[in-house]
């Protein structure tokens, strides 16, 4: 996420094993020993996995491989023609190798993203929707503070959610030798939401694939997502089906309703569920109870 962007956003809508061989050899010595290697691990050699790169030189070719790996896990047609309209997401790349903002203090992590525009605006938001906030900590056991201090955190409230394509951007990280096995699962999924008609191949979210109101990697949104205005359809950008994802996801995270939620207390640990960041976690708990009151 471009934080300079974010803060921009915020203030104005508040005052978000190798690389793959892309030649077969003909020569038998490099195909035997990898044939051998499945074998011996009881794979067939069809279905050995898509291997990673780290430029754009082997994207298409990785593409074919894993859209196989992806059929084989269930994604239908059109998550797979998403998946071959998919474009290598430079600028993805240059944002994951230069994510600086969790190495900052505390202080200045939070003066970064806004947090006091967030706090005065939360209350507000909180006051205006109150009802909402109640039932979704009825169901859920998650107080609006926590809530509202993510939306805010992640989007400026919905006012910037991303100017990057979510199919892009995730299957660009899954191909890039990075973290690819963390990012696969929500690749696939991903792929799979496309199936379902939440996503298509042109929705937009952050550099990292993730979207909507509280910017959910695509896997979550899968697993996660909840239909709260009951339309048949969970909407990432629908800021009720968002926040009540977003809740529900803390709570089979482990949140326990009524605990607290600064550091020391039950619930704080659950944040680390969220995001892994220290400061990011700190920022939440602050800002959630000053929304709170």
């Amino acid at each position: 996420m471009i934080f300079q962007l974010f803060r921009r956003s915020l203030s104005q809508s508040v005052t978000a094993n190798t690389r793959k061989e892309t030649a077969h050899r003909r020569a038998g010595g490099w195909l035997t020993t990898t044939l051998s290697a499945a074998l011996l691990c009881g794979l067939p050699y069809a279905a050995m996995a898509a291997t990673c790169g780290n430029t754009s030189a082997g994207f298409d070719s990785w593409k074919r491989d894993f859209a196989a790996e992806a059929k084989r896990a269930g994604v239908r047609q059109a998550g797979l023609n998403a998946l071959a309209n998919t474009t290598y997401a430079r600028r993805t790349i240059a944002a994951d190798r230069n994510q600086k903002s969790f190495r900052y203090s505390l202080e200045k992590f939070m003066q970064i993203r806004g947090a006091n525009t967030i706090i005065a605006q939360g209350r507000k938001r909180k006051a205006r929707n109150a009802e909402f906030f109640a039932a979704l900590e009825r169901k859920y056991g998650v107080p609006a503070g926590i809530l509202i201090a993510i939306h805010g955190m992640e989007t400026a409230f919905g006012n910037y959610m991303g100017d990057s394509q979510v199919v892009s951007a995730i299957v660009t990280l899954t191909y890039d030798c990075r973290r690819s096995e963390f990012f696969k699962p929500h690749a696939l999924g991903a792929l799979k939401l496309v199936d379902r008609g939440a996503i298509t191949g042109a929705t937009k979210g952050a550099k990292h694939g993730e979207l909507g109101h509280t910017q959910f990697l695509p896997g979550n949104a899968l697993n996660y997502g909840v239909d709260w205005d009951g339309n048949g359809r969970v909407d990432f950008y629908n800021m009720g089906d968002a926040l009540a994802s977003t809740a529900y996801f803390l709570r089979k995270k482990g949140w326990k309703p009524g605990r607290g939620y600064q550091q020391g207390e039950p619930n704080y640990k659950v944040l680390k569920q969220w995001n892994a960041a220290t400061v990011y976690q700190q920022s939440l708990a602050i800002m959630g109870r000053k929304i709170d009151g």
